[in-house]
């Protein structure tokens, strides 16, 4: 499992990369109450959710280090 850089909670990452649906334009969609994650430095990194996905994207070095 791998762990929310921002609140320090559990994630499967199984469940936050499970196609929910198909957009029109074939696209996978994903829930992102089952978690979400983000390419970044070369990692996938995950979280729980889109808030705490958008405080690591406004400043990633503040839980990076």
């Amino acid at each position: 499992m791998a762990k929310d850089f921002v609140c320090g909670k559990e994630i499967d990452e199984e469940q936050a990369r499970s196609q929910t649906s198909v957009t029109s334009h074939g696209a996978s969609e994903v829930d992102p109450e089952q978690g979400t994650r983000i390419f970044h430095d070369g990692l996938w990194l995950y979280f729980c959710g889109l808030a705490c996905r958008t405080k690591f994207l406004a400043s990633p070095e503040t839980y990076l280090s």
